[in-house]
């Protein structure tokens, strides 16, 4: 069993907030029920834009998160290095 190192979990995590950011912002784009109401027009694609703007609240919290971690696991590094020299 592989463990994972503190700036891969980070990068990693950097990754999935980009993602989850990205397809909150592509379901807020989306037409609401109300819109497709008013324009007569109906898709299986409404969405509850409100749900989706608290994903990407949680994937911009995630990328803050995991960002912290890779500037932790650097200073982590630094201080092993001086030690080491």
């Amino acid at each position: 069993m592989q463990i994972q190192s503190a700036f891969n979990a980070g990068v990693q995590g950097l990754q999935n907030a980009q993602n989850g950011l990205m397809q909150a912002t592509i379901e807020v784009a989306k037409p609401t029920e109300n819109q497709q109401a008013q324009s007569g027009v109906e898709s299986p694609q409404a969405v509850d834009q409100t749900g989706a703007i608290v994903s990407a609240l949680a994937s911009e919290r995630q990328g803050e998160a995991s960002a912290n971690v890779i500037s932790r696991a650097n200073e982590a590094i630094g201080s092993i290095i001086d030690i080491e020299v």
